[in-house]
């Protein structure tokens, strides 16, 4: 995976920017893999991560407590996703996957550049929107390529800005989509207000001819088939579960140092917020078995 960011040469990796000669005690032990959502729609990537890679470890943690993140400010979003971050590391976990398009266009560049140096310099929190961004521009034939996300996610302008830096030559065409994530959370994504919601969503970018589509946000996986027989599969769909877990796969294969504090007992640790039925259910449908949370506290 790479990153957008600027640090002096000497302090980057992968994007990354860290401080060399910052010291952080050594994690002591292996330690899982973290996965973070605002709520449960990065189960689906951690389901793939898991298919890629069954051996490791995993810790997931949905912050169902306060979902959705997507009409938050930036500011609230970084702290949130801080709080997290926190947490997964202090369970010992060596890297952590922002699996929340939101927390990775408004907080990840923040947490790399200021939070990680000062606090664990030698360990990596990842996103899900670079992946994403190059594997649309991989598949673009015409170099129009739409992207649906939440408010935030839009706003901030990161799968635009991540696009343009692979290829200056494509347009980009967003829509914000602030009612499918609440449609997704109440369990309503098989009905037909949710098909009303998604041709009403992707209307304008049809008509902008686009030959590829980012589902930019990860709840969103669970309507993929609808959005490919809207879009009558004329269209790429770009759905980050897959994309996410083999790039994640070439990181750990490139990045030893990271991948030798990694634990490999095929455990995976389901933590929530708030704990619920509907976290239950729907968190069972997106991973695809059935998981069993234990409720947590970040503040």
């Amino acid at each position: 995976m790479v990153f957008a960011t600027e640090p002096p040469k000497e302090c980057q990796e992968d994007g990354f920017w860290y401080n060399k000669f910052a010291m952080e005690k050594e994690i002591s032990k292996k330690g899982p893999i973290g996965v973070f959502d605002s709520g449960f729609g990065g189960l689906e990537i951690l389901r793939e991560i898991v298919k890629e890679l069954p051996e490791y470890d995993y810790i997931y943690l949905g912050d169902t407590a306060r979902a959705p993140y997507g009409s938050r400010s930036q500011e609230v979003v970084y702290k949130f996703t801080k709080q997290a971050v926190d947490f997964l590391f202090k369970h010992n976990s060596p890297l952590v996957i922002l699996a929340c398009n939101t927390a990775s266009s408004e907080a990840l560049h923040r947490i790399q550049r200021e939070y990680l140096p000062k606090h664990y310099p030698n360990r990596r929190v990842l996103g899900v929107v670079i992946p994403a961004a190059e594997a649309a521009v991989e598949v673009t034939q015409n170099n129009r390529i739409g992207v649906i996300a939440t408010e935030s996610t839009v706003a901030s302008g990161a799968f635009e800005r991540e696009l343009k830096k692979l290829n200056p030559e494509l347009e980009v065409f967003q829509n914000a989509c602030p009612l499918l994530v609440p449609i997704i959370e109440a369990g309503e994504h098989n009905s037909g207000v949710a098909d009303n919601l998604i041709k009403n969503y992707l209307k304008s970018l049809i008509k902008e001819h686009i030959d590829t589509l980012i589902l930019g946000c990860t709840h969103y996986g669970l309507l993929e088939a609808k959005i490919r027989k809207i879009t009558d599969g004329k269209v790429n769909i770009i759905s980050e579960g897959k994309i996410v877990a083999e790039k994640l796969k070439d990181y750990l294969m490139r990045h030893p140092e990271i991948e030798s504090k990694l634990g490999k007992n095929s455990e995976i640790k389901f933590l929530t917020t708030d704990l619920t039925d509907k976290f239950k259910t729907l968190g069972s449908q997106f991973f695809g078995r059935q998981i069993k949370p234990e409720k947590v506290n970040l503040e």
